[in-house]
């Protein structure tokens, strides 16, 4: 194995893209077939990728040769390795959930969605940073715009708008940090800007705009305004790819950019930036688990979720101790796993059983008892109660608050955990307690011949499993990823 391998995670999906468009033709189920081919074929280039980091420490490569300044620079480390693997296997989770014959178009759009997610979290240049967060973006607001009806278009349409405005954000964060520096290599950046000087206009406005373009993309209060109403219209499937993958590799972009490239250093420097992201991360923790209280469609009230939850990231990420830190990791990757299965979950609720709303929800417990079981256990996860992988990541970031004697923010965490409670709760106690008929539970496909709808159901209660796991062995992601913490740190 060398590090070619970098390079064919991006091309494989990339160039694959165009195959569907042209065998949907014929038949759109071998289109599907060959898609799930590439994207299994992807988790196996990601092990292969994580294997190697763990025999060999971190991997670089650059395409064709070109001086990493100025060519396409790909890296992968402990952290980009464990996310290499999540987004491949969010990705070839979500897909086999679709339940519908998918068009020529939305099989290339999700292989797309697939490379532009990978390339972010393997570029070692700020611009092809951009580039991929684009090819990603434009995927995911056309995987929203085939929904049904003028919701999703419109959906799509508010999404690109305000994609754009994060991505054009982060682009002019880009371009004074050139500016600054001469360069664009994440590598080089970092001594770069600390010889440019951390407090230089130029400096601080770059990783304030480069920070917001990107803050949009994990939609952070204020700037989630696009999310609840995105992940409605769209189908069920793209929903859940989307809440598991899509502000989760933003989240580990902003990480990479403010630890791997502006360094800790930086926070140190100029304090006020980091109570500025310290701020916003505490106002999107309570804004996020109050509007999840009151909302009263299942998917708005897990998109409000995913609100909270990437403020108490971006907590672990302003804090900036090893405790902190990786307790935001683990709660990144926690979260992806959680609000995966749940979207998948309720999505099949959905489907199934018309179940939209949180009252709809009522009595499905005993009527799809492994789909509530999950969601059930999902849910904890999200509340932050042992042994999921939520608890672990809240823990961590409560002791890095305490570490930092930032009393006000570990109030916050245990706050956000009283929020989560209430929310989940309601969710719970309407599958288990709600009055409902013992009807079974079967579905009708458009021809009207039943059918066992069974892939939503295993991927479900893999991400329920997953999550369980991943909290008995959080301890060993922790230690996993010390290797980059100690860089940075």
């Amino acid at each position: 194995m060398t590090a070619d391998l970098l390079a064919m995670l991006v091309a494989v999906p990339l160039l694959a893209a165009v195959v569907p468009l042209f065998v949907a033709l014929r038949s759109r189920r071998l289109a599907a077939r060959l898609v799930l081919v590439v994207l299994l074929g992807q988790v196996a280039l990601a092990a292969a990728v994580a294997w190697l980091v763990h025999t060999d420490g971190a991997v670089s490569y650059v395409v064709g040769a070109i001086p990493a300044g100025f060519g396409i620079g790909l890296y992968a480390d402990q952290l980009s390795a464990a996310m290499v693997l999540l987004v491949a296997v969010g990705g070839v989770g979500a897909f086999l959930t679709a339940g519908r014959e998918r068009t020529g178009p939305e099989s290339s759009l999700w292989l797309l969605l697939v490379a532009g997610l990978t390339g972010v979290v393997v570029t070692a240049d700020v611009f092809n940073l951009y580039v991929f967060l684009e090819i990603s973006g434009l995927a995911a607001y056309a995987l929203v715009g085939t929904g049904r009806g003028s919701d999703a278009a419109l959906a799509a349409l508010t999404y690109l708008l305000v994609g754009t405005v994060g991505a054009t954000l982060y682009l002019l964060g880009v371009g004074y940090a050139f500016v600054a520096t001469g360069t664009l290599a994440m590598a080089d950046l970092g001594p770069a800007l600390a010889a440019a000087g951390y407090d230089s206009t130029l400096v601080v406005t770059a990783y304030l705009l480069m920070a917001a373009g990107l803050g949009v993309k994990l939609a952070l209060f204020p700037l989630h305004a696009w999310k609840p109403d995105a992940y409605a219209a769209a189908l069920p499937d793209v929903a859940a790819v989307l809440a598991a993958l899509g502000s989760t590799v933003a989240g580990y972009a902003l990480l990479r950019l403010t630890y791997g490239v502006f360094t800790a250093a930086f926070l140190t420097a100029v304090p006020f930036v980091r109570t500025l992201l310290l701020v916003a991360a505490t106002v999107s923790v309570v804004a996020g688990g109050l509007l999840a209280l009151r909302a009263t469609d299942t998917r708005r009230l897990l998109a409000y979720s995913s609100v909270s939850q990437f403020g108490l990231f971006g907590v672990g990420l302003a804090l900036a101790t090893p405790l902190a830190l990786t307790g935001a990791f683990v709660s990144l990757v926690g979260h992806a796993v959680a609000k995966g299965g749940l979207f998948v979950a309720v999505g099949h609720l959905a489907r199934e059983h018309d179940a939209t709303t949180v009252e709809d929800l009522a009595g499905l417990g005993s009527r799809a008892p492994l789909v509530a079981a999950a969601i059930a256990t999902l849910g904890v996860s999200l509340v932050g109660l042992p042994p999921t992988v939520g608890f672990a990541g809240k823990f961590g970031l409560a002791l890095g608050a305490v570490d930092a004697a930032e009393w006000a923010v570990a109030a916050v965490v245990v706050l956000s955990t009283l929020l989560s409670l209430a929310y989940v709760g309601r969710v719970v106690e309407r599958l288990y307690l709600g009055p409902g008929g013992d009807e079974p539970s079967v579905a009708v496909t458009d021809g009207g011949a039943r059918r066992a709808p069974d892939a939503p159901v295993a991927v479900a209660v893999a991400a329920a499993i997953a999550v369980l796991a991943l909290g008995v062995g959080s301890s060993a992601l922790a230690d996993w990823l010390a290797p980059v913490l100690e860089v940075w740190l």
